[in-house]
């Protein structure tokens, strides 16, 4: 028995010495491993839409919290999402105590839509911080409008005109152009129906407030344009009418649609006729006809206004515009060099009478050199 002890003692003496340090580095790394894994960040949903309308643009906001004090910044990456459009990928941030409440905006583009995974992470000293935390994204109840006709495709919280005009476009057609301004609006999806064509002249796109220049060529036989659009406070559509007043001028400039009264010119005419004639009789009392001369400013002014509009030539190739705008919608090319009536101009652009009496816009450099 006592030889049976004696050669156990002998086996557990012999054991290498490395045996029990392997086993305390790994206690001890496990320590390790345990402290930089520990999380630091707790992500959730502050405020989560209960529907949400395909087409619509919707907020979300996230609240976030850090257990530790030194960090630059907590930045997000968005990953997973379905069926949405992603506006601000990096949030509108406000503080509250300990806690960050970040704001996402999303559009809904499809009538099944995910969130995505907002995955949270430190930022130290311009350097990520990898200790990061996850928040799984949740499927949303996206709700698909059934609207009449006239919808617009626009949904907002408000959608006003702020100015428009109609102008003749050929035998058939009217043209109509207008200035809207719309708040928490896709206003680029906006769409008409029953139009003969249709477009974007200029955009300001934004989440919050949005302005368009937006044309529709309509038929002569209409005399009120309407369209609606779903308002997002009322939870109705609302209609949009457009008095349909065919204006002789053609359209001006992009920011000025309204109609140019005709009848100021033919005010400045006679005011200068007017004072050429008290200028006259003045000169006819006194007698002094070397004053003759000062009558001759307000005659040529007169005969300025009073001459006819000249032709210009335009060269092959130049693109005829819908309005005297950067980007515009382009309706024409001149197949060959032409030969037409001068109406106006504005702002680099010259605006002509084509053949078939439209009216458009040649950018200055496309007229003749010679």
């Amino acid at each position: 028995m006592r030889g049976l002890l004696f050669l156990i003692f002998l086996f557990f003496t012999s054991l290498p010495a490395n045996e029990g340090s392997d086993y305390v580095n790994n206690d001890a790394n496990q320590g390790s491993l345990d402290a930089s894994t520990q999380k630091v960040l707790y992500i959730s949903y502050a405020e989560v839409p209960k529907r949400v309308l395909k087409g619509e643009i919707f907020s979300l906001t996230i609240k976030t919290l850090s257990t530790i004090k030194n960090f630059t910044d907590i930045e997000y990456k968005l990953s997973g999402h379905k069926g949405l459009e992603i506006l601000n990928p990096v949030p509108y941030r406000e503080e509250k105590s300990k806690y960050y409440y970040d704001t996402f905006y999303f559009l809904a583009t499809r009538s099944e839509a995910k969130l995505p995974d907002f995955t949270a992470y430190l930022v130290n000293d311009q350097e990520i911080d990898y200790k990061e935390t996850t928040l799984l994204g949740t499927e949303l109840n996206v709700i698909t409008l059934n609207p009449k006709k006239d919808f617009s495709k626009i949904i907002a919280n408000s959608f006003k005109l702020i100015e428009y005009k109609t102008t003749h476009y050929d035998n058939k057609h009217n043209i109509v152009i207008f200035v809207a301004e719309a708040e928490n609006c896709d206003i680029k999806s906006l769409k008409l129906n029953n139009v003969y064509k249709q477009g974007i002249e200029s955009l300001t796109d934004s989440i919050f407030n949005s302005k368009i220049t937006y044309y529709a060529v309509i038929n002569k036989e209409i005399e009120n344009f309407s369209f609606s659009y779903f308002n997002l406070k009322t939870n109705s559509f609302s209609l949009i009418n457009i008095p349909i007043i065919v204006d002789d001028d053609s359209v001006s400039t992009q920011s000025d649609l309204k109609p140019i009264d005709q009848s100021k010119e033919r005010l400045k005419m006679s005011i200068a006729a007017i004072i050429a004639i008290i200028a006259f009789v003045f000169v006819l009392w006194r007698k002094k006809y070397l004053y003759l001369i000062f009558i001759l400013f307000p005659l040529a002014y007169i005969i300025h206004l009073s001459i006819p509009s000249k032709d210009v030539c335009i060269k092959q190739g130049s693109k005829i515009y819908l309005l005297p705008v950067q980007n515009g919608t382009i309706f024409e090319t001149a197949q060959t060099q032409l030969s037409l009536k001068k109406e106006g101009d504005t702002k680099g652009f010259i605006k002509v009478k084509l053949k078939n009496d439209k009216i458009g816009w040649i950018r200055n450099e496309d007229l003749c050199s010679h």
